[in-house]
């Protein structure tokens, strides 16, 4: 999934590169930081997925206003000045990329969330595998496993092995003080089932994820076709 991501981000800074050449170089930050949120995001950190999109798209407008909507000012005014301040704060005011900051965010808020719970879920079994490593075994487990790998070779027989049937038994009497894991484990892997029939049915996930990209084309073009609207909007506030 991350890997997609890194995918994501590259098909988002070539776009850039090829078709707004004029603020790529700008704007390569504010892309890795966004993906870099998502990312941390299915982890499980405690990140918004809309405020990062949004953040995203308040530290674009400012490059997308002053290099590409009226680049003649683009000498006088700084991404990072007062007016570059100014046109963050009142970017989803003026929405000068439409509606395609909060399709983009709502899109991403939900199917991510999918994506994290599985991981989560994930981490939590290698949690549990992990606890069951370091189990200690009774004495009448060891004895129970000592003789069942080494019986016949006290009779010079080192080729034969136990039965089944009696395998299972040292077994079974090896794992019964953790039979009360038996419901919690059924539980972990009937949720992981849930989830994992959740992300395939919502396959959009992928899609999504590769799919800034295009919401991304979708906003900036906004942005070109309107562009007096949008300078006429920020003359007023």
């Amino acid at each position: 999934m991350e890997y997609k991501q890194h995918i994501a981000g590259s098909h988002l800074s070539s776009l850039l590169e090829g078709t707004y050449s004029s603020l790529s170089r700008q704007a390569l930050p504010h892309v890795n930081q966004l993906f870099s949120s998502l990312s941390l995001f299915l982890r499980g950190a405690n990140v918004s997925v809309e405020l990062t999109v949004h953040r995203f798209f308040n530290n674009i407008f400012p490059l997308v206003y002053t290099r590409f909507i009226n680049p003649g000012i683009e000498g006088t005014v700084t991404a990072s000045s007062t007016f570059g301040d100014c046109l963050r704060m009142i970017r989803q005011d003026v929405k000068p990329f439409g509606n395609y900051p909060v399709i983009m965010a709502e899109e991403l808020a939900e199917l991510l969330e999918v994506g994290r719970q599985l991981v989560l879920a994930l981490n939590k079994g290698l949690e549990v595998i992990n606890a069951t490593e370091h189990v200690n075994f009774s004495r009448d487990c060891v004895k129970g496993l000592a003789k069942m790998v080494y019986c016949s070779h006290c009779r010079g027989l080192t080729l034969i092995k136990p039965c089944a049937g009696y395998c299972l038994n040292v077994m079974r009497g090896c794992l019964a003080s953790m039979s009360e894991l038996d419901q919690p484990w059924r539980i972990y892997i009937s949720s992981l089932e849930k989830l994992t029939i959740a992300m395939a049915g919502h396959h959009s996930l992928e899609l999504a994820i590769l799919g800034v990209r295009w919401r991304v084309n979708g906003a900036l073009l906004y942005a070109q076709n309107h562009g007096p609207l949008i300078t006429a909007t920020v003359s007023i506030h």
